[in-house]
């Protein structure tokens, strides 16, 4: 996805979610789940709808805390169905709530979503899609590989030239990068 390294420059939402978060390896729980859970939603839409929608699916999805989300019954349901700051899609919904409770389980079977992640790196995109499949709600090919490019498994986030892509060496190696040595 080197082209984003130019379409994003300079944009309000695009540039400084491709300056300091594309590509960029994260752990924290609700982070990963806040990535899944756009990346499915997008489907179908622009990354622009889900940049925009951001604070709205924070709010309405409890601070991305997997915990409340898992717990969501029929009144939680409805209410995302209602709110205009979200996509309001039963299907999405229905797979965040479900995808909700595999990573609360997570914490059980392997310490969290990031170890889980971890645990099973590195995989080709193929095997990481049959993975995510068996495991997810609502992951494809295409929402599987994005999200893993977004945190790092995957290569394809920045050109080897973006200001940004360098930026990130300096601090950290991202994972697809240490497993190719």
């Amino acid at each position: 996805m080197s082209g984003y390294c130019d379409f994003a420059r300079g944009h309000p939402l695009h540039g400084p979610y491709h300056d300091h978060e594309y590509g960029v390896p994260q752990r924290a729980e609700a982070v990963l789940f806040e990535r899944l859970l756009l990346e499915i939603n997008q489907a179908g839409l622009s990354w622009e709808t889900m940049l925009r929608k951001r604070e709205g699916f924070r709010r309405a999805y409890d601070g991305f805390d997997v915990e409340k989300v898992a717990a969501y019954g029929a009144a939680d349901r409805a209410r995302l169905l209602a709110d205009p700051g979200i996509v309001r899609n039963r299907l999405k919904i229905g797979a965040a709530i479900h995808n909700a409770g595999v990573i609360l389980r997570m914490r059980d079977s392997h310490g969290g979503f990031a170890a889980w992640l971890d645990a099973h790196h590195p995989l080709d995109k193929a095997g990481w899609v049959k993975l995510f499949k068996r495991t997810f709600r609502f992951t494809g090919g295409e929402i599987t590989g994005s999200f893993l490019v977004s945190l790092g498994y995957l290569p394809g986030a920045h050109r080897p030239d973006c200001p940004a892509h360098q930026r990130l060496l300096a601090t950290q190696v991202p994972p697809w990068m240490a497993a190719a040595g």
